[in-house]
């Protein structure tokens, strides 16, 4: 392999550069072609008040090389500081969360020995934009965002994965049985897309069973879709019932960059002991190599890792005295790995990856969509306001401008007024909702100043629409 393919690199923090030095070795050894480029991220670049953990030169050589080896960080605590991997997801488009999460069954103990499965995270939308405001004395706001294009790209990049992989389901999670328009839009996504695939098993579970099933029942999936909060939980919750976090390795995907990384952190407190698990990261290193084409030196890296761990070569984080028969630190693991590289395990089924394009997953363009009459109903405001529901209609009443009517006030999505239940407890934080026929945002200004001039404090606007005649909001609980 002649022409090499330029990377990034960063040696992180606390264990970082230790299990960045091995992989790197090894993947050398291996015949990888890698023009490195290394720049400095986390703990060192924070402290120099940079308070996403990344300077400008790093910018420059992610965009030059669109592939990035990333070892685990520190994001200091407090002061404001981001965190430098959603900054680098959402600054480089990069979508779609692959977190393979398999058992290593006897050499890790698990309940699950047959566990094989991928969980595709979308990587950029849902609570994970942190919009937050705090409006009232006693209520903060997160704003939930799923759009019908994420969905899209991150429902079709599962399908595509587990064609390409060889995997036979996907299943999508969601909470749309309570989110009924937000959830519900990624669910319809899902049915639309699945279409497209009839030769992949497809199925539905709300995020609740659906996550209890992967703790009790993990053999029943293959490959999970979801969407980001979700994700982010479930993957927790199915590495852990592998057995060892410290095994795990995922990427970050977009269109045009990759992000490759470890699932654990930076472990500050064995630092520079030398007795740190490369594994996790070293997967995720493979999964760079097949994202970049090298897929045979990924085929070759992948079958000596695993006779290493069959050998009984283990680091102390996994050592059992039942099945290792060495107990060894982060280098003399690499040079495990490294001795048995063009070797094939016995008991773990031998990987072999194909020859590989160097393009990654290839989607198609987004589906072209009708656009859709948007017509303005009415508005929901949010008051900041103590007092009874009833005290709140009639205050209301007078300000209302002509053209609309107070349909309803509702307090933390339950409908207290008309007919509110008495024994409902209201916060500060109120919605009222005015509809009207022929509503336009010169009059919900109107309604606005009517109720600033009544001494009414509004702190949100919500204006409610139709999309062909279709409702664009949802009722109150009650209601």
């Amino acid at each position: 392999m002649s022409k090499k393919t330029p990377i990034t690199v960063a040696r992180g923090d606390g264990i970082g550069p230790e299990i960045m030095d091995a992989t790197l070795d090894i993947l050398t050894a291996a015949g990888a072609a890698l023009d490195i480029d290394e720049i400095e991220i986390g703990k060192a670049v924070y402290e120099r008040g940079i308070m996403n953990g990344i300077e400008d030169s790093a910018w420059a050589s992610l965009h030059r090389t669109k592939v990035f080896l990333k070892a685990p960080i520190t994001t200091p605590q407090g002061g404001g500081f981001k965190s430098l991997n959603v900054t680098v997801r959402k600054a480089l488009g990069l979508f779609a969360n692959v977190r393979p999460c398999v058992a290593y069954h006897p050499y890790v103990k698990t309940n699950f020995p047959e566990m094989d499965l991928v969980i595709i995270r979308e990587n950029e939308e849902d609570l994970y934009a942190g919009i937050e405001h705090r409006q009232t004395q006693d209520v903060v706001q997160s704003l939930k965002l799923i759009s019908r294009p994420g969905s899209e790209r991150i429902v079709r990049y599962a399908f595509e994965y587990a064609r390409a992989n060889g995997r036979r389901k996907v299943t999508c999670m969601a909470k749309d049985n309570i989110m009924k328009m937000a959830d519900g839009l990624f669910h319809n996504v899902f049915d639309e897309i699945g279409k497209e695939y009839p030769d992949i098993e497809q199925e539905f579970y709300i995020i609740d069973i659906g996550t209890a099933r992967i703790a009790a029942r993990p053999g029943a999936f293959d490959v999970i879709v979801t969407e980001n909060l979700y994700g982010d939980i479930i993957s927790d919750v199915a590495v852990e019932v592998t057995g060892s976090v410290g095994l795990g390795g995922s990427c970050n995907i977009g269109s045009d960059f990759g992000m490759f990384e470890a699932v654990h952190g930076s472990a500050p407190d064995i630092a520079g002991k030398g007795i740190a698990n490369p594994s996790g990261l070293l997967l995720g290193a493979i999964l760079m190599l097949n994202h970049i084409g090298q897929n045979p030196v990924a085929t070759k890296v992948h079958n000596a890792w695993y006779k290493t761990i069959e050998d009984g070569i283990h680091t102390g984080d996994i050592y059992d005295s039942d099945f290792s028969r060495e107990k060894v630190g982060t280098k003399d693991f690499a040079a495990a790995v490294i001795e048995r590289l063009g070797q094939n395990p016995k008991k773990f089924g031998t990987v072999d990856y194909g020859e590989g394009t160097g393009k990654g997953l290839v989607l198609p363009p987004l589906k072209t969509r009708k656009t859709e009459k948007k017509e303005l109903v009415g508005a929901d405001v949010f008051l900041d306001w103590q007092g009874k529901p009833e005290d709140l209609a009639t205050k209301l009443k007078p300000a209302l401008v002509k053209g609309l009517e107070l349909k309803l006030i509702a307090n933390r999505g339950v409908k207290v007024w008309p007919d509110g239940q008495p024994g409902t407890f209201c916060s500060d934080h109120w919605c009222v909702r005015f509809v009207g026929q022929g509503v336009s945002h010169v009059l919900v200004l109107q309604q606005l100043a009517s109720l600033e001039k009544a001494g009414v404090d509004f702190i949100k606007l919500e204006n409610l629409y139709t999309f062909d005649g279709k409702s664009g909001f949802t009722v109150a609980q009650g209601e």
